[in-house]
């Protein structure tokens, strides 16, 4: 399996020299020019244009989950509480992600049916109507870091230096959001317009520029003052920012398919309702998710902060081997969209039924891998042998549930594409605040499991969320759905 994805990668880039295997008449050699932005993804082998899409997806979302081990690893040289602290922080930055990543949902799915379409005038409008709800939020967000950072972290039970390490991360992540803001707007809408590649490149230097200045910063290497978690928290907003100038430039000079011009940022308020409407549903199911991911984590503050920061660095090595599904899942999701505005219904259900195949097979190589070297992997994050010995107690409950999880992870990102929200939204939040965690709270209190009862919670919901997904989808009526 892991040789079968190198070679798709492989052939991928080199295009020119294998057009005849792929019969890829109209995309240049190595996939970088303005040619491959335009290709039509309607038309030819379905498996084959997943792959396409989503590989630069997957290296993509591959890159932030090994910056944030990185992270963790540098922080590991702080202490317990700088892990604990900045993984409470963590789940804060993910709740506000999600939020935003949520409302690019309905940016995706209009981007993608206008270019299904042929409406790439449309699709620009749509673009510009994305810029300007992005920087409202990134201000509302800033004002919260400012101003809110102390109290959010008064809710919980943190030991204090636990919690003086977190606030300090956070208030400067969220003082500087909105250059996240704009950089999760522009690989959004560059990957639903058909172009997964410029966000891939994009990416690939600043992950490269972030994991060079991580231990500079934290650490204080070279003639850098030594700033621990404040140090993690600047690599973070200079990341964004490099990242969200160079796709701004991309846009307004038109070197990816879309581009922004002055006039497409001008206030469309009807347009603006018109994909909140989409996004909003999207934005309910990743706060649901994300706050439920928070009171899951408060569940095991009571079990100390060892558990805890194990706790923590399971859910970054859940977020690196999820990195495939959810590039199968965004790059299925773009083909969904521009399908049904092709009218193609039958194709865009291929699209997200090949994509599950593959993730499925990914998943289940990686889970005996990270069962055979659990200690080794734990090892990673910490030299602790009581933090290896209950990280890999943790990770063997967790490998039950991977093909589940990877399933879920998908269809929440395919069925979308349709410009279907509200389902999934439901979907969702059922799957963690109806089963997830009342089951975590009963086993964790009430039985002999302990912090092993949070972990299994987690199995037993994603398994029966799995489920309801993949009859869902099978049912079809996200076909039908008008945008």
């Amino acid at each position: 399996m892991a040789s079968g994805w190198f070679r798709v990668v492989f052939a991928t880039v080199k295009f020119g020299q294998c057009s005849k295997t792929f019969k890829m008449t109209n995309i240049t050699s190595s996939l970088n020019k303005k040619a491959a932005a335009n290709r039509n993804w309607t038309e030819g082998s379905v498996i084959q244009n997943i792959f396409l899409l989503s590989w630069p997806m997957i290296i993509l979302a591959l890159l932030y989950t090994v910056n944030l081990i990185f992270e963790l690893i540098w922080l590991g040289r702080l202490g317990a509480a700088s892990i604990a602290g900045v993984g409470i922080a963590g789940f804060v930055v993910v709740l506000v992600i999600t939020i935003k990543t949520g409302i690019s949902a309905g940016e995706r799915a209009l981007v993608a049916r206008f270019i299904g379409g042929g409406d790439i005038a449309g699709a620009n409008r749509v673009v510009g109507q994305a810029f300007v709800i992005s920087a409202v939020y990134g201000v509302l967000v800033a004002l919260v870091g400012i101003l809110f950072t102390t109290q959010i972290f008064s809710l919980f039970n943190l030991e204090a230096a636990a919690s003086a390490e977190g606030a300090a991360y956070l208030r400067i992540v969220l003082t500087f959001w909105v250059t996240e803001a704009f950089w999760i707007t522009s690989f959004s809408i560059m990957q639903a317009s058909g172009d997964p590649m410029t966000p891939m490149k994009i990416a690939v230097f600043i992950r490269v520029v972030n994991a060079v200045i991580y231990p500079v910063l934290i650490l204080g290497w070279w003639i850098f003052p030594r700033l621990g978690v404040r140090g993690a928290a600047i690599s973070y907003i200079i990341t964004t920012t490099l990242g969200m100038t160079i796709c701004l430039w991309i846009f307004f000079t038109g070197r990816t398919r879309l581009r922004l011009t002055l006039k497409e940022l001008y206030p469309d308020y009807r347009l603006m309702w018109r994909i909140l409407r989409i996004g909003i549903p999207g934005s309910a199911m990743g706060l649901g998710k994300t706050f439920g991911d928070l009171v899951l984590t408060s569940f095991m503050i009571p079990f100390g902060t060892l558990a805890l920061a194990v706790h923590n660095s399971i859910f970054r090595i859940e977020s690196f081997i999820n990195a495939p599904g959810l590039g199968l899942g965004f790059g299925s999701g773009v083909l969904v969209g521009q399908n049904l505005g092709a009218g193609q219904p039958r194709q865009a259900a291929r699209s997200g039924w090949l994509a599950l195949g593959l993730v499925a097979g990914f998943m289940i190589c990686c889970s005996v891998v990270l069962f055979v070297w659990s200690d080794s992997i734990m090892g990673f994050f910490s030299v602790d042998p009581d933090f290896v010995k209950l990280g890999s107690a943790f990770l063997h409950i967790a490998i039950t549930g991977y093909l589940a999880m990877s399933i879920v992870y998908v269809m929440q990102n395919c069925i979308p594409g349709s410009g279907d929200t509200m389902t999934p939204m439901f979907i969702t939040l059922a799957m963690y605040w109806m089963v997830q965690l009342p089951l975590a709270f009963y086993l964790s209190k009430y039985t002999g499991l302990g912090a092993y009862g949070v972990r299994w919670a987690i199995v037993i919901s994603f398994t029966l969320g799995a489920i309801v997904y993949i009859a869902h989808f099978w049912r079809g009526k996200w076909k039908d759905k008008k945008i």
